[in-house]
């Protein structure tokens, strides 16, 4: 006979994060967005809406917005072939291949290529799917201090023996281009020369980039470093910068076609409907009409950061480059809280981001800045983030539970 019944036990976990003020729900969207990954504000820009409706009308009535089957069965369209031809195109690639979500492209790629004899650098600081996606590969990961080149250079020198000193497979550097939590920039130019030199293999997560930077296409920061023939793999999303939603994965066309025979969330999900795919085709041509667009959310971001430190507020200094995602680390979960309701009263949305997330005594506002901001709003957030900051200066985390007592069952 087990112990308490599930829901009680459920019931229980959620009250001890309530303590613990890591506790989560979902919130309606209220106040100025500095929250979402709207980069470019492409999800409300109106330009974009008229083209996509105007696509849309003009399709012929047999024309399906869905394809309800996985790719390999009829969910497979000419227009997929040709969204992924101009998505390949646009990260400067041979191949791409398109996914529901960016974790379900993280998820399917690493679990593709990745087995148990191989080796894994990750950052200590990488997204969850991530993670994931190397606990599912049973790979050995080693998990490299966050943007520490040198610590990636001694690991990828080392012999790369498998546990019992049988032979090891191969070895893989796994990083985000720009972390998405404190907004910094890995180096994949030197990345990619280390991996080069010591047979590894670069696979990047250019998510929160894509969209943002390099001066010809826009396409992320492997366009911005070079590395876009240079990597095995690298994965974008369309829910960041594109406004939209899914994911591709954009590579070698050997690898793009292993993913089509081997990856099994690729194989076993619906294909992304064609619907989302006339919203892709939009924006690029949006991204390649408006290329200003990206300049502005950075000059912006830019400006957010002197503001913040003219109001005595700590914030990541400025380098090169640098995005739009600005960190206001406050250390205590309930500092954050009490500065985020602060700031949704003062009309602004931008949400306290506590553990698991990021880490143990880290908890941090996490703004997000948008190329449609005007200056007068970049700058009265600054103010107001300033006020909020100040006003957590009483609130502190309860102190750490107990281990709760072990259930016995009998």
């Amino acid at each position: 006979m087990s112990g308490a019944p599930l829901l009680d036990e459920l019931r229980r976990r959620l009250a001890e994060l309530e303590r613990e003020d890591l506790g989560r729900a979902l919130r309606v969207p209220a106040g100025r967005d500095f929250c979402s990954n709207d980069y470019l504000g492409l999800a409300r820009d109106a330009a974009l809406r008229r083209d996509l409706l105007a696509r849309l009308a003009a399709l012929p009535a047999e024309e399906p917005l869905a394809a309800p089957s996985s790719r390999l069965l009829r969910g497979h369209t000419a227009l997929h072939e040709r969204v992924e031809r101009r998505l390949a195109a646009f990260k400067g690639t041979e191949a791409a291949l398109l996914f529901p979500s960016g974790y379900q492209a993280n998820l399917g790629l690493l679990t593709a290529l990745v087995g148990p004899g191989d080796r894994v650098l990750s950052d200590a600081r990488n997204h969850a799917s991530l993670i994931d996606a190397l606990r599912l590969a049973r790979c050995r990961t080693v998990i490299v201090p966050h943007l520490d080149v040198g610590a990636v250079e001694r690991e990828l020198a080392a012999p790369a023996a498998a546990p019992g000193g049988a032979p090891s497979g191969r070895t893989f550097l796994v990083t985000e281009s720009l972390f998405s939590m404190d907004g910094d920039v890995a180096p994949l130019d030197r990345y990619a020369e280390l991996a080069a030199r010591f047979g590894a293999e670069l696979v990047v997560d250019d998510a929160h980039a894509c969209g943002l930077f390099g001066a010809a296409r826009g396409s992320g920061l492997c366009e911005l470093f070079g590395v876009e023939r240079r990597a095995t793999a690298i994965v974008s999303t369309f829910g960041k910068a594109f406004g939209l939603a899914g994911a591709f994965v954009a590579g070698p066309q050997t690898l793009i076609d292993y993913l089509v025979n081997r990856c099994r969330p690729f194989i076993y999900s619906t294909a992304v409907p064609p619907l989302l795919l006339h919203a892709v085709l939009a924006v690029l041509d949006r991204l390649a009409a408006a290329p200003e667009r990206r300049a502005r959310v950075l000059a912006l971001a830019a400006r957010l950061r002197r503001e913040l430190r003219r109001q005595g507020v700590d914030c990541p200094p400025d380098s090169s480059p640098i995005g739009p995602i600005v960190p206001v680390v406050l250390g205590g979960n309930r500092r954050a809280l009490v500065a985020a309701e602060r700031l949704a009263a003062a009309g602004f949305d931008v949400r306290a981001i506590r553990p698991p997330t990021v880490a143990a005594g880290s908890a941090r506002l996490r703004i997000s800045v948008h190329a449609d901001h005007a200056e007068d709003e970049i700058d009265e957030l600054a103010r107001a983030t300033a006020r909020a900051v100040l006003a957590t200066a009483g609130a502190e985390d309860p102190p750490a539970p107990r281990a709760p007592a072990p259930v016995v069952s009998g």
